[in-house]
């Protein structure tokens, strides 16, 4: 049999062995009603956990976060990537085979050149989790970047499958309690980020194709830049060795002062994605299939699955309705029928199928500032909109009905950006429903005043009309999208 590397190191938060600690098949068991246990449970993560848990390591604003989203329409701005995303290496005679049995993605592709957006989905083809996955030849193996409910899922088939791999795990920063970490990562975004690349990497930044890679050198040291892009400007996530951050942070800052460069902090690195259109954290669809009992046995009550914390106004009767699949987080282009992998049936029977479809709710501005007016004054208090991110649950599920009051899509990561002056969300939504103009209604706030959540505060619901657009969000701006308020 082929050697299973076990885990070891710094991430005894995983390798505790079955039975000495309570499961996330132990929530399964002990509560029939899932939809219940994550919609109240205590201590679940929401929009200022994420700011919270990060404030040791980067700050919620360097400046100020308006001006911080600004920076990525009017120059740029640089994010601190190095702290928050945890990253698995695997590597092994069978790492490649096993990494494209796991997933929908192609690997027809694969080369040492360019980035993938990698998922995996559970037999029943819905989704698990995402990541950033890069390639560095068969000796270095393979880098996955970010997407909790991906990296554990991975990682247990290292463990317990029949592969021939090594699987490191290098934890965030909260998790791995101030651990060094093996790289640094940056995400350097805007009008003027080519420049600054231009200035900063010797020889200059290298013609690149989007989500393409290169090897450069700054301040002396070897840097690799993925091709990224944000309101259609040219960007790069960059990373190296942990011991070098400081020096090629420096290089960049400098040469980007006279280009107006600004520091992001975490409030506007959360609030990006409303723009860029990449919906973070979709509720992961591990909690019912027989299939993957073992799975959640091996899986510890403490991982962020086990501690999900549905917030919003939707209520799903099983916990299935809170599932996505590829069509509906917009990875259905990814999926290949090219190779064997887990799920593949049920996505080949999928897709001729009716789907719901990723789109931005631009929120009715009128409606916006009802819920806002309803904290002053006397009459009925709704549930407070949070600025810049608005949503207070991961995730949050909100419901969205077409005008005539059919039930037609799930609202999800929701905030303001200064760049559009808009409340918006990102929303998984019928096909029938998805036109570009088309007029729906969210509800906002929890039943029964969001009791009896501890972590919400009293209010009532009320509704809030949005229009569909396009993502990303530059497309409003742009006129390619025209959202009617």
């Amino acid at each position: 049999m082929p050697e299973c590397r076990k885990r070891t190191g710094q991430i005894q938060f995983y390798i505790t062995e079955r039975g000495m600690v309570r499961s996330v098949q132990d929530i399964v068991d002990d509560n029939p009603d899932l939809v219940n246990y994550f919609k109240y449970q205590t201590g679940g993560y929401a929009s200022a956990s994420l700011i919270d848990i990060l404030r040791p390591f980067i700050p919620a604003e360097f400046t100020n976060w308006r001006e911080e989203q600004r920076a990525w329409h009017e120059a740029a701005v640089m994010f601190d990537q190095s702290h928050h995303m945890s990253v698995t290496y695997i590597k092994g005679p069978d790492a490649k085979a096993m990494l494209n049995y796991l997933s929908p993605s192609t690997f027809s592709n694969l080369s040492t050149d360019r980035g993938k957006q990698y998922f995996v989905a559970n037999p029943d083809g819905k989704h698990i989790g995402d990541c950033v996955l890069h390639y560095y030849g068969d000796d270095e193996g393979f880098e996955l970047i970010s997407g909790n409910p991906l990296q554990s899922w991975v990682r247990y088939h290292c463990q317990t499958g029949e592969y021939n791999v090594e699987a490191r795990h290098d934890p965030s920063s909260p998790l791995g309690k101030g651990h060094r970490r093996t790289k640094y990562r940056f995400q350097l975004e805007g009008p003027n980020a080519r420049q600054i690349l231009d200035d900063v990497c010797v020889g200059g930044m290298p013609e690149l194709q989007f989500f393409r890679t290169a090897f450069v050198t700054i301040a002396g040291c070897r840097v690799h830049i993925l091709r990224h892009g944000m309101a259609g400007h040219t960007g790069a996530e960059i990373s190296g060795p942990w011991d070098e951050m400081d020096t090629v942070r420096d290089a960049i800052l400098k040469a980007g002062e006279k280009l107006g460069l600004r520091r992001g902090g975490t409030w506007a690195y959360y609030s990006a994605t409303l723009e860029n259109g990449w919906i973070p954290t979709p509720f992961p669809a591990i909690y019912t299939s027989d299939a993957m009992k073992a799975y959640r046995e091996w899986l510890p009550a403490a991982s962020l699955e086990g501690q999900m914390h549905v917030a919003g106004s939707y209520y799903g009767e099983q916990i299935e309705d809170y599932y996505w699949d590829a069509w509906s987080l917009g990875y259905d282009k990814f999926v290949k029928f090219d190779h064997d992998f887990i799920g593949r049936a049920a996505l080949e029977k999928m897709k001729p199928q009716p789907h719901r479809v990723k789109r931005l709710l631009v929120w009715n501005e009128d409606d916006v500032m009802k819920v806002m007016a309803s904290q002053f004054g006397d009459g009925p208090i709704y549930k407070a909109i949070d600025m810049p991110l608005a949503f207070y649950g991961l995730p949050q599920a909100d419901d969205v009905r077409s005008t005539d009051g059919r039930h037609v899509g799930v609202s999800q990561w929701c905030g303001y950006t200064v760049n559009e002056h808009r409340m918006m969300s990102l929303c998984g939504i019928d096909e029938a429903s998805a036109a570009p103009g088309t007029e729906v209604v969210i509800t906002w706030g929890e039943r029964n005043g969001g009791a009896p959540n501890r972590q919400t505060e009293r209010h009532e619901q009320t509704t809030i009309r949005a229009t569909v657009a396009l993502t990303p969000a530059d497309a409003l701006s742009q006129g390619r999208v025209r959202a009617t308020l």
